[in-house]
């Protein structure tokens, strides 16, 4: 059964969603993520994706203190991303109460750093997080978009111990447009014993029914929740 995995995404320490990416399209959707957080956790979900927006921009984590008011007032496995860039970001998650880390733009730039983590922390808590446009990886809050392949990207990282990966679409994140099944299928027949996490796009029920059908071990989901195109009692039969 797939993992649900709903995504809070923080600016200025609310709950906020943007499209594609685009810091300009930002939509508040709470003042208080903790809110949100024991909304999921009432209707049984168990785990949470956390996006530092500030952090990602700045290269430093910033709403730290956010992730210390979920940890200590729910009792979610919490996973984290945005602006982690030193071991001193990683310190700061973990004492903070986050159970993983996501590293994607370090990934990519300072590679060694980033296998250094897998080694220090262990891959149970480090996740790689490979966003993609038109299958080349992205980074920087997804404003900076490389030449590095995605298949090749978290190919690298599996031969050096990664065994879960959290994957964008950009393209589709927001949209509200589905999922890129296609491609995360292929991911999963390439790489079969990866933890493969799909995310962006999904706007429906039937979407997360897709991912499931095609074996895809878990899937993140924001927009639609809080668009209310997906009920919390329609994830039901997935929990």
């Amino acid at each position: 059964m797939i993992e649900l995995i709903p995504a809070i995404d923080i600016i200025e320490g609310k709950c906020v969603r943007l499209t594609q990416g685009d810091y300009s399209t930002r939509k508040v959707y709470n003042e208080d993520p903790l809110e949100i957080a024991k909304m999921f956790e009432d209707y049984g979900i168990r785990r949470l994706h956390v996006v530092d927006l500030d952090g990602a921009r700045a290269g430093h984590i910033i709403n730290y203190r956010v992730l210390e008011r979920l940890a200590i007032r729910t009792g979610l496995v919490i996973d984290f991303g945005g602006g982690l860039k030193q071991d001193s970001d990683l310190r700061t998650a973990f004492e903070s109460g986050v159970q993983m880390v996501t590293g994607g733009s370090i990934a990519v730039k300072d590679p060694d750093v980033f296998s250094s983590w897998i080694s220090t922390f262990g891959n149970d808590k480090i996740i790689l997080g490979a966003d993609a446009k038109d299958r080349k990886i992205a980074v920087s809050g997804w404003e900076e978009t490389t030449e590095a392949d995605l298949f090749t990207f978290i190919e690298d990282y599996c031969n050096k111990g990664i065994t879960k990966v959290i994957s964008t679409d950009i393209s589709r994140d927001g949209m509200l447009q589905g999922p890129a099944v296609e491609l995360y299928q292929e991911m999963h027949t390439t790489f079969p014993e990866l933890y493969i996490i799909a995310s962006g796009g999904v706007s429906f029920i039937e979407d997360i029914e897709k991912l499931n059908e095609g074996g895809i071990p878990g899937v993140i989901f924001g927009k639609a929740i809080y668009e209310g195109r997906i009920r919390l009692k329609d994830l039901e039969r997935f929990i």
